[in-house]
């Protein structure tokens, strides 16, 4: 009878142990988890993650970022089985406290934190922005571009050094000559999360022919699409092609062009829709993704599955971490020569023929 008794005991621990689940929390940078962009890119990987794995998710937005710390803090205290901060600007926050709980696992996105216990997510973003890049070069109409970057800070310079690579290199193809105009917002935290002084960016770029904007810039890049939405068009200017005029939709007359916004992160191609048809003229071009939300949901589901692992985890074209959209908003603006001419840059950049800068 005591046999069957502790056999009892032990079956119903084992099937305890496997009906825990794992609690994972999230802690935001600057523009929260409702960005449109880097951090709602995060939070739907770990809501993804929720919903196919069943752990439980806890999220914290700071309204400081003083804050981080304690918010971070307050997961490993509460023994959570992963604790993930998103952007570079938290790293001191997770290595402080990974140093304090060294049995706890952490993930960092787009910063590097030399713990084992640290799962460090970084992108190759200057890949996925050379090829948006390329898109800009081969369909602007002026000959100009622009760039708008939120904090000026190297890792924001690889998105810049990419995408000025990118468009160099479709109008060599072409044979034609072309300027990048590149600003920034700031060189502040506050820099992510200010669209009035992106929006006069943008205005300042497309005042000086600029007809495609690449926004690198977190929540000020909302700032440079509401500027290219009321505006829409481009006039007064020497314009090399005409590439959109056939497009349902063209808002555009004789004598002008339609401008478009480049988005970043997530796939933000739907928001450059005005009248709610996919089908016509949209103004988001493409967007560079860099898909925070895989590598979040790749690191929450290595807990899950015991495999977690500290140390670098990279993400670029080889693995699918970075890219361009192209979907049923956009799929009428770049024609299909563009995007087979892509897949081969792709293998150029894969096999080294073509070696993407990512600093200055």
């Amino acid at each position: 009878m005591k046999r069957w008794a502790v056999l009892g005991m032990v079956l119903a621990a084992f099937m305890g142990l496997a009906m825990a689940q794992v609690r994972v929390g999230i802690a935001f940078d600057a523009g929260g988890k409702n960005d449109r962009s880097f951090n709602q890119s995060a939070w739907e990987g770990a809501q993804k993650a929720a919903k196919d794995l069943g752990i439980e998710l806890f999220d914290f937005e700071p309204s400081d970022p003083s804050q981080v710390i304690q918010g971070i803090r307050n997961f490993a205290e509460e023994d959570f089985d992963l604790i993930i901060a998103v952007g570079f600007a938290n790293q001191g926050a997770i290595e402080a406290v990974a140093k304090e709980f060294p049995d706890i696992n952490f993930a960092i996105i787009d910063s590097v934190v030399d713990l084992p216990n640290v799962a460090s997510l970084v992108f190759r973003e200057h890949e996925g922005s050379f090829l948006v890049g390329y898109i800009a070069g081969k369909l602007t109409q002026t000959g100009t571009v622009g760039f708008v970057g939120g904090m000026d800070i190297p890792l924001i310079h690889k998105f810049e050094q990419g995408y000025k690579a990118g468009v160099e290199y479709a109008c060599a193809e072409d044979g034609i000559d072309c300027n990048v105009i590149i600003n920034y917002v700031g060189n502040t935290p506050t820099a992510w999360n200010d669209p009035a002084k992106a929006k006069e960016i943008a205005q300042a770029q497309v005042s000086q022919g600029a007809d495609i904007i690449y926004a690198a810039a977190g929540g000020s890049g909302l700032g440079v699409l509401d500027y290219i939405k009321q505006t829409q068009c481009i006039s007064g200017k020497k314009f090399i092609r005409d590439p959109f005029r056939n497009v349902p939709g063209n808002p555009c007359g004789k004598d002008q062009r339609p401008i478009f916004l480049i988005g970043v992160d997530a796939n933000q191609n739907y928001l450059g829709d005005t009248d709610n048809n996919p089908a016509t003229l949209n103004f988001v071009l493409t967007s560079m993704m860099k898909r925070v939300d895989v590598a979040t949901y790749d690191t929450i589901k290595s807990v899950v599955d015991g495999t977690f692992s500290g140390g670098i985890h990279e993400f670029g074209l080889e693995n699918n971490g970075v890219g361009y959209a192209l979907d049923e908003y956009n799929k009428a603006l770049i024609p299909q020569a563009v995007v087979t001419r892509l897949e081969i840059i792709k293998r150029k950049i894969l096999s080294g023929e073509i070696k993407v800068p990512s600093s200055r």
